[in-house]
């Protein structure tokens, strides 16, 4: 199982950046898929969550409004639009996915099955 993020780099307060999660070695349609970030120092924090039909998803508070997660079966993959990037979105991204226990994605971090090394994304001021 592979989990890999990608689109990660660079931007300026304001920006936009969408971000890239391929998964392989599993039925990636079967799982809820996941984002979330961390930076040096403090716990994992959820960013956003989509259920396998894309008709549920759940957001982190400070990122409600600008982020949307999306995902795409057919290639396996799911997606995570920022926009409106702020320097406190500064951190290394992961996704993950959950094989689903509940009928909600879940924003606990212990629920996800398989993760991928991140991405990083700066935002500078």
């Amino acid at each position: 199982v592979q989990l890999q993020a990608s689109g990660g780099g660079l931007v300026q307060a304001g920006d936009s950046l969408r971000l890239s999660c391929a998964a392989s070695g599993l039925a990636a349609r079967s799982f809820y898929m996941g984002w979330f970030r961390q930076t040096p120092g403090k716990e994992r924090e959820f960013v956003a969550a989509i259920s396998t039909s894309s008709l549920r998803t759940a957001y982190g508070d400070s990122v409600k409004g600008r982020f949307t997660i999306s995902r795409d079966n057919a290639e396996s993959a799911a997606y995570l639009q920022m926009n409106r990037l702020k320097p406190d979105d500064t951190a290394v991204y992961y996704c993950a996915a959950d094989r689903p226990s509940g009928a909600e994605p879940s924003s606990a971090a212990a629920d996800y099955d398989y993760w991928g090394r991140g991405t990083l994304v700066t935002v500078s001021s």
